[in-house]
């Protein structure tokens, strides 16, 4: 199963989402989903069985945030262009992308991956290092992965030039 189709397709992302995604305010804020959401959770240190509410708030932040911005007036810049990159990977299975853009996400996503146990446990024992050292390294390969969605995107228009 590809972790980002099923994720687009909670999202129910349509076609104005994804153009109102490619707006560079909607990708970089994009960034504060993860750190968000796990000082949600790790909230409940703080406030119990409250901290469902900044858990649900993080939650509609994270459905909110493609919608929330206006279509950029140019998509000459590194976030639409991640945007639009990311809609060439999730189409490849209609149409297939180079096999290095295809391995080199997979390494990504998996490093990505990696980080979520520690952060899973990093919830559960309240421990706020692991949850910042998961959260830092999830994150940074989440960036690379968005940067590799640039190059993707930047070949797929080479290649129709």
């Amino acid at each position: 199963m590809d972790i980002i189709k099923w994720t687009e397709k909670l999202m129910s992302m349509d076609e104005e989402s994804w153009q109102r995604h490619a707006n560079p305010w909607s990708v970089y804020s994009r960034f504060t989903t993860l750190p968000l959401l796990s000082l949600a959770f790790y909230s409940r240190e703080w406030i119990g069985i409250y901290s469902f509410i900044p858990v649900v708030l993080a939650l509609v932040w994270i459905w909110l945030n493609p919608r929330l911005f206006p279509p950029p007036s140019s998509t000459d810049n590194w976030a639409s262009m991640a945007t639009f990159g990311e809609r060439l990977y999730l189409n490849r299975q209609h149409v297939p992308i180079p096999v290095h853009h295809q391995r080199f996400c997979v390494v990504l996503q998996t490093l990505s991956v990696i980080g979520l146990p520690f952060l899973i446990y990093g919830f559960y024992s309240l421990n706020i290092w692991l949850l910042l050292a998961s959260n830092i390294w999830m994150m940074v390969f989440k960036a690379w992965f968005v940067d590799r969605m640039v190059w993707l995107y930047l070949d797929s228009q080479d290649d129709q030039s």
